[in-house]
């Protein structure tokens, strides 16, 4: 396997998504309640609808949804670490949250939302700001009436894995 040109890919497929991700914002209630979940996602990578303002936060992006997926990628940063010297565990979960939660959310119809009632993370290896960039994996397990169930995964190009999630999130009707 070519790491170096996996790791460029990714970086350029990054590059691509940004150039044409709209500014940060929130749309407003009326607006999301028009939209399903999918709809949401795939405006949001035309840059027809803002990016969530935590994408510039963190520095990750959303790189692509399909029905029940959503692939989120980012690259840690020193502004990241913990008094340890590695990426903080709430990087770890943000980008996890944010990509099952979004895999939950491109399964939704139009005026419904979702909020995550539990997220667990196995930890398996550190994070560093020399690490590269890497790739949140969210997948939909279960789908109900109330709740959903997603399993995400922090992968880098090489596909080593550094956490890995699961998550219920409650479905309700936005109101």
């Amino acid at each position: 396997m070519d790491t170096s040109s996996d790791r460029q890919r990714w970086l350029d497929e990054e590059r691509s998504v940004r150039s044409t991700m709209a500014e940060e914002g929130v749309v407003s209630p009326d607006q999301l309640k028009s939209f399903g979940g999918l709809e949401f996602w795939e405006q949001a990578l035309q840059g027809t609808v803002p990016a969530p303002p935590i994408t510039r936060t963190l520095g990750f992006v959303p790189i692509s949804v399909a029905r029940g997926e959503a692939v989120f990628q980012g690259t840690p940063r020193f502004e990241h670490y913990n008094p340890l010297g590695i990426v903080h565990g709430g990087y770890f979960f943000t980008l996890l949250d944010s990509a099952a939660g979004c895999a939950v959310h491109t399964t939704l119809p139009a005026g419904m939302g979702f909020t995550t009632l539990e997220l667990k993370i196995n930890f398996t290896r550190a994070l560093t700001a020399t690490t590269g960039p890497v790739r949140a994996l969210g997948k939909v397990i279960h789908s109900g009436k109330s709740t959903a169930i997603a399993e995400g995964r922090i992968e880098d190009p090489d596909g080593k894995l550094y956490a890995l999630c699961t998550t219920t999130c409650l479905l309700f009707p936005l109101a």
